[in-house]
């Protein structure tokens, strides 16, 4: 393992800290979290790259090029129907119930996130990614926010089967970074 690979996962742990300690509604933390490396990483690659072949979206593929070259990566879910019981009405629903009852139905094969979900659990992912990528800035950590790889290390399962929405956030050291001028 190089030394930058090493820094690399600590800050990658960091991250997820900061993610944890991020402010959330109402006080619950909803938040789920795991940090990928070796094995896990070309697992994730190598299902993003199925699941871009198979369904002919070329962007899975470009990013599971990205997760693949990259030293470590966080993955950062939500228990979506964890409502905040406000009833506020912004998920599209008239009450926490009934988002509840509706999340009860069977997850759609043709998404890659099961819903309905807590509008405010929504801002409270939001807000732990946006606390992870500051982190790994502070620390001249290369990195990019992934729905593709998200959705994906969600449905392997590595953040529990409560998860319901998750993005990845893949990380590199190297002299220019691997998330920009990317091949489609």
């Amino acid at each position: 393992m190089t030394v930058e690979k090493t820094a690399v996962t600590a800050v990658a742990g960091l991250m997820a800290l900061a993610a944890r300690t991020a402010p959330k509604a109402h006080g619950d933390d909803e938040i789920l979290l795991s940090v990928l490396t070796d094995a896990q990483i070309k697992k994730l690659s190598r299902a993003m790259s199925d699941y871009g072949t198979k369904n002919g979206l070329g962007y899975f593929l470009r990013d599971a090029r990205n997760v693949a070259a990259s030293d470590a990566c966080l993955v950062i879910g939500v228990r979506g129907i964890a409502t905040v019981g406000l009833n506020c009405g912004a998920c599209g629903y008239a009450t926490c119930a009934a988002v509840v009852k509706a999340a009860e139905k069977k997850k759609s094969a043709t998404t890659v996130y099961a819903g309905p979900n807590c509008a405010v659990r929504m801002a409270d992912l939001g807000i732990a990614l946006g606390s992870a990528v500051k982190t790994a800035q502070i620390h001249n950590v290369d990195n990019r926010i992934m729905y593709t790889a998200g959705s994906v290390a969600m449905n392997l399962g590595f953040l529990g089967k409560d998860c319901t929405v998750a993005f990845a956030i893949p990380l590199s050291a190297s002299g220019k970074s691997i998330f920009f001028d990317r091949k489609a």
